[in-house]
């Protein structure tokens, strides 16, 4: 009768029982999580096919992430929105899984995740100096902030200008600990404890840090910082020494996985290459100019003694050949150099000013160059 009822299943701890299908569900699910978390206490990565990427879900990160990734050719294809799983076309090996950043940072080092975005402090608050995550790019180019220590301008502390200071000040007892509120329940007391304050008691607290002072609730915050200005408008001020790191977002990696599946390494080699390419050439120019000589040598001769000129490695100097009475000539060569945007207009007149004429720019998508210098850093902290 109970093996015959479609509501029914056996149950995965005892298959002589039954269990409604959505309990079976949740207990399945159970089972999956403890198997994941044994294989990994073992020192195994979760035997599976595909490779895992974690972004983060929610908010501005999220939005840069994409972005990000689209400028690289490696779009994003999420079909519905409320799922959390999806691909990215041109690597077919792979899966997209939108999480929190301190999630992204814990499924990385319980194997549930080969691969993730997110920003260093979350990196380095939740993964705790755990050896088993390795960042792979430490430099994405957004999401740039500074976790620190602010302090009220008024009051006891209206003199007080430093950690050290701070650390000195004759207040903080064991029964009257200096209270910090804080989101960074790792980072915080290990900073303070190396700036010698010992006598600290933190309350942890979720956005809106700035007003606990005010409201006598703690009498410092350590919270992340991007502009300060919010800190101004509530009689808040950092200090110096109070700087605890600096971040943005990061791709970071399980150094299990990279090791011991193939597949996971060849797939960071790729995300690597593209966002290195993409990133060396943000606001870089290609400048072409025609310019006459008498050879390549004469007219890179003049080029180089111009100081904008010189390119990425030199300039490209070729001949352009044209048809005169009825004969090839070359009277003008052409010259192809990289220029960042701060010195383009600059290297556009030192062009003219040595008979450049007929000056193109076009903005570069990619520089790749003959080996990544990060992926040589990969593989020797791999041991590879």
């Amino acid at each position: 009768m109970l093996a015959s009822n479609p509501n029914l299943t056996k149950c995965p701890f005892f298959p002589t029982r039954y269990v409604p299908i959505s309990r079976s569900f949740h207990i399945t699910c159970c089972v999956s999580q403890l198997q994941s978390a044994a294989e990994v206490v073992n020192g195994r990565v979760p035997e599976r096919n595909e490779i895992r990427l974690g972004l983060p879900s929610k908010g501005r990160m999220a939005a840069d992430t994409l972005d990000l990734l689209k400028d690289c050719q490696l779009s994003v294809k999420h079909v519905n929105p409320r799922q959390y799983v999806a691909q990215i076309p041109q690597l077919s090996d792979l899966e997209v899984w939108f999480q929190r950043p301190k999630d992204i940072v814990r499924k990385l080092l319980s194997g549930d995740l080969d691969l993730g975005i997110a920003g260093f402090d979350t990196v380095s608050e939740y993964g705790q100096g755990n050896e088993d995550l390795i960042i792979v790019h430490d430099a994405l180019d957004y999401g740039d902030c500074h976790l620190s220590l602010a302090i009220p301008k008024y009051g006891i502390f209206e003199n007080i200008n430093s950690m050290k200071d701070l650390a000195q000040m004759p207040q903080w007892t064991e029964e009257k600990p200096l209270r910090v509120a804080t989101g960074f329940t790792y980072l915080g007391p290990k900073f303070m404890k190396e700036n010698g304050l010992n006598h600290v008691s933190f309350s942890t607290a979720d956005g809106a840090l700035e007003a606990a002072p005010a409201m006598g609730i703690a009498d410092a915050i350590l919270d992340l910082v991007s502009s300060g200005i919010t800190l101004k408008e509530n009689n808040l001020k950092e200090i110096e020494g109070g700087v605890v790191l600096r971040s943005q977002a990061v791709l970071v990696a399980s150094k299990r996985s990279l090791i011991q599946r193939k597949s996971a390494l060849d797939t960071t080699h790729e995300i690597l290459e593209r966002l290195e390419a993409h990133l060396r050439a943000e606001g870089q120019f290609t400048v072409t100019a025609n310019m006459r000589g008498s050879s390549a040598e004469e007219v890179a001769e003049r080029v180089l003694s111009q100081p904008s000129l010189s390119g990425l490695q030199g300039p490209t100097i070729s001949p352009v050949f044209c048809k005169r009475d009825g004969q090839i000539s070359s009277d003008y060569y052409a010259i192809v150099i990289c220029v960042p945007k701060k010195a383009l207009y600059k290297s556009v007149q030192q062009l003219r000013a040595i008979g450049g004429s007929g000056v193109l720019v076009s903005p570069l998508t990619y520089i790749f160059d003959e080996e990544t210098p990060r992926w040589r850093e990969l593989l020797s902290a791999l041991g590879l």
